[in-house]
């Protein structure tokens, strides 16, 4: 049994058990959450899409994480003009309990 949901914009297909990260959430560590958006459910070859879909899909935050670094440089030759900005985006680390 797997479904596709959608988590902060974007598409991510789920199973029980299963460890995914997505953009970060609000919540603590071991918060349980409902994600709303279900859009496909298999359960065993019965496929349930759009307003056919009854099943919930319940997940609980793992840990907060940082991605790797961006560097956005900024230079223009001759110019003595240059710039070094970069950031680390957050991700939220949840597991999938439940597709019911």
């Amino acid at each position: 049994m797997f479904a596709i949901v959608k988590i902060a914009g974007h598409q991510f297909k789920v199973q029980e058990g299963q460890l995914l990260y997505v953009s970060h959430l609000d919540g603590k560590v071991g918060d349980k959450i409902d994600i709303p958006d279900v859009l496909l459910v298999d359960n065993d070859g019965k496929l349930s899409i759009g307003k056919d879909v009854k099943e919930k899909v319940s997940a609980e935050i793992i840990s907060e994480v940082q991605g790797d670094k961006v560097i956005a440089f900024k230079m223009k030759r001759r110019k003595g003009f240059r710039k070094k900005i970069g950031h680390r985006k957050l991700y939220t680390k949840i597991k999938i309990n439940t597709i019911a």
